[in-house]
């Protein structure tokens, strides 16, 4: 895959009326705050910093619709599961989500990061068994792959598999590991 073009097309808050209709397809990123969702996106992108990255947990409290090529979108979703995010915030952020999934007629995927070094919580848990309720079939990435040594990042590996029943792809944002195999994963879902 090769990125020529990138824009941030469109961004949705809590007080935004309605899901906007593409027209192409969407691949969304969901995971638990500071877990590196725009990390990975702008790893993706090629880009530093399109996507907005921050040390500080919760930073991104839209849904962010960066267009590709001009042929599809990729979508970055607030983190979930961090306890300083407003209570007014946290209380809209599950309806927000929930109404993108059920509303976008163009969702072709959801991209689950999962970070390598912590079991998933229940608020995991909790979105890839309502994924699947809602019959989708999340990709599974566990990031920060980096940030443990090989024979770790193994046995997380097989644990994170063991959970979710599914291959899990490692990544690492500092030398891009994975990338090819999650370019893979989009051409496949886009042909």
């Amino acid at each position: 895959m090769i990125i020529k073009s990138v824009e941030l097309k469109t961004v949705i808050g809590v007080t935004t009326k309605g899901i906007p209709e593409t027209g192409q397809p969407e691949i969304a990123f969901a995971g638990r705050s500071n877990v590196g969702k725009s990390s990975l996106i702008n790893a993706l992108m090629n880009r530093k910093n399109y996507a907005r990255v921050s040390e500080t947990p919760g930073k991104t409290m839209t849904i962010n619709f960066y267009h590709i090529n001009g042929e599809f979108y990729l979508v970055d979703l607030p983190g979930y599961g961090y306890a300083r995010v407003h209570n007014d915030f946290k209380a809209e952020w599950g309806p927000m989500i929930e109404g993108y999934f059920r509303d976008s007629g163009d969702l072709r995927a959801i991209f689950l990061l999962i970070d390598i070094r912590r079991d998933p919580n229940d608020d995991d848990l909790m979105m890839f068994e309502w994924m699947k309720g809602a019959g989708i079939d999340p990709v599974i990435i566990a990031t920060k792959a980096d940030k443990v040594k090989r024979q770790e990042k193994i046995k997380r590996l097989k644990a994170l598999e063991n959970v979710f029943h599914v291959k899990v792809i490692p990544f690492s944002f500092l030398d891009k590991s994975g990338r090819e195999e999650i370019y893979e994963v989009i051409d496949e879902l886009l042909t």
